[in-house]
């Protein structure tokens, strides 16, 4: 989702030099006129917190979250079921004769396998749709922001969600992020979601702005 915002740097106007004939007594050339002061505006956005924190991406990525609960309470079970046999064997596996003992922790195995089969496999299918999400979100804010930065004149606007970003320090006054997610909630005609107003555990206030769990599950644990 990177976009060149050289685009919005006029170009140098071209100078015309017309040739005139030539006179016995050339008059003094004028003096040059002094070229106009150019005004630089930077501004800076974080595109990955505008995709998460628009309207439409609280209601897209609350929405996938919600269609992997299933999978996600499916692993949980599956890791508990290993955790009560892991328990059972180290409590009683001296007690199992060989094929018993042996039994048990061929199924300890296949549960763990299938655990981290399921787990990988729910994890690629969901942050899958998280890029897709993203990405489709993204297409639309660039367009949002591109207008943003025309209407108020920016020469440059620098994306400062990748960990590889230039920018080092920055005013907070020359951050857009907010006004241009606020542009994009206006075009969508999404809706802010609406969330029950439950007070935060622990005095611990809940984050904004964060990106959504890219796995739908803890996981799973290390074979002992």
């Amino acid at each position: 989702m990177n976009c060149n915002f050289n685009r919005f740097i006029p170009a140098a106007a071209l100078a015309l030099v017309l040739s005139l004939p030539a006179l016995a007594q050339p008059a003094a050339p004028a003096a040059a006129a002094p070229a106009p002061a150019v005004t630089t505006k930077v501004g800076i956005i974080n595109i990955q917190v505008a995709i998460v924190n628009s309207n439409e991406g609280q209601r897209d990525f609350e929405t996938l979250q919600k269609k992997f609960d299933p999978k996600r309470a499916e692993l949980e079970n599956l890791n508990k079921e290993i955790e009560e046999l892991q328990k059972k064997f180290n409590t009683q596996g001296d007690k199992l004769n060989d094929e018993a003992r042996g039994e048990l922790l061929k199924q300890i195995d296949a549960r763990k396998k299938t655990l981290q089969r399921n787990y990988e496999d729910a994890n690629t299918d969901i942050q899958a749709q998280q890029n897709e999400i993203a990405n489709r979100i993204g297409q639309k804010l660039v367009e949002v922001l591109d207008k943003y930065a025309k209407d108020n004149n920016f020469t440059l606007v620098l994306d400062v969600s990748g960990q590889a970003s230039p920018v080092l320090w920055a005013a907070a006054s020359v951050d857009i992020t907010k006004p241009v997610v606020d542009a994009y909630n206006t075009q969508s005609g999404v809706a802010a979601p609406v969330r029950p107003a439950t007070a935060p555990k622990s005095g611990v206030a809940p984050k904004s702005g964060t990106a959504p769990a890219s796995a739908p599950a803890a996981a799973p644990r290390s074979s002992v």
